[in-house]
């Protein structure tokens, strides 16, 4: 299911069009200028492979 819902979190680097959000699960996504959001970090809990 796609994430609809994200909160902008103000840092400085958003003066050049570097934009950091955080999403309902908590992740952190990071987009630069026109793109598109990109996932920052993964929480150990997140990986698709088992160890």
């Amino acid at each position: 299911m796609p994430n609809y819902y994200f909160k902008e979190i103000w840092t400085p680097l958003k003066w050049v069009k570097i934009k950091f959000f955080r999403d309902d699960d908590d992740r952190i996504w990071v987009k630069f200028g026109s793109k598109r959001r990109q996932l920052l970090n993964r929480r150990a809990g997140d990986s698709k492979t088992e160890a």
